[in-house]
C-alpha cells in the first residue's frame, strides 16, 4: 500500500500524522452526498467494498472520560463492553458538539487518527482479521484504507469485542 496525501485527497491532520509515522495507506475518496447522514454505508457504497471492512469511529463518555470506540458500520457499538474494555462502569455516547471540539473533526468525518485531543482509543477485535480496513480520513468523503496493526500503532489503541451486531 502507497503513500497518497495531496494528490489522492489532500491533507488532513490524520494523513500528516500517518506521514509523520511513516505508516502507508492510501486515500480512498469519493463524493459526499450532503443529504447521507449514514456515513459509512454511504462511504461502502461509493468505493464499493465490502461494509465489513469499513469501521465507524465513535466517541462515548465512560465515567465521565472521553474514548474513542472504532467498530465496523455493519455493526453498533455495544457501549458496556466499551465501558468493560476501558474500566469504566458504564459508557454513553457523546454529545456530537464536544466529539467535535475534541476531537478537531466533524461528525461523519472523524477520524482516529490525528485528533486534536488525544483520547483513549480501542479497536473492535474483528478488525484484526482483515488485511487492511478503511476509516475516516478527517472529512465526509475521504477514507483511509490502512492495516490493522498500522491504525492500532497510529492511534495507540487497545483491542477488544466492542461491536454487535
Amino acid at each position: 500500500m502507497a503513500k497518497k496525501q495531496a494528490a489522492a485527497g489532500g491533507s488532513t491532520p490524520a494523513t500528516v500524522l500517518l506521514g509523520k509515522l511513516g505508516i502507508p495507506f492510501e486515500i480512498r475518496a469519493y463524493q459526499h452526498d450532503p443529504s447521507v447522514t449514514d456515513f459509512g454505508n454511504e462511504a461502502a457504497e461509493a468505493l464499493g467494498v465490502d461494509p465489513a471492512q469499513i469501521f465507524k469511529t465513535l466517541l462515548a463518555e465512560a465515567d465521565g472520560q472521553l474514548v474513542v470506540g472504532i467498530v465496523p458500520v455493519a455493526g453498533q457499538l455495544d457501549l458496556k463492553a466499551l465501558a468493560a474494555a476501558v474500566g469504566a462502569r458504564k459508557a454513553v455516547m457523546a454529545n456530537p458538539a464536544l466529539a467535535e471540539k475534541k476531537t478537531g473533526y466533524v461528525v461523519g468525518g472523524i477520524s482516529p487518527i490525528g485528533q486534536r485531543t488525544k483520547l483513549r482509543t480501542v479497536l473492535d477485535e474483528t478488525a484484526l482479521e482483515l488485511s487492511t480496513v478503511l476509516v475516516s480520513g478527517g472529512r465526509r468523503g475521504l477514507d483511509i484504507e490502512i492495516a490493522p496493526a498500522d491504525l492500532k500503532r497510529a492511534t495507540d489503541a487497545s483491542t477488544a469485542n466492542i461491536a454487535r451486531s
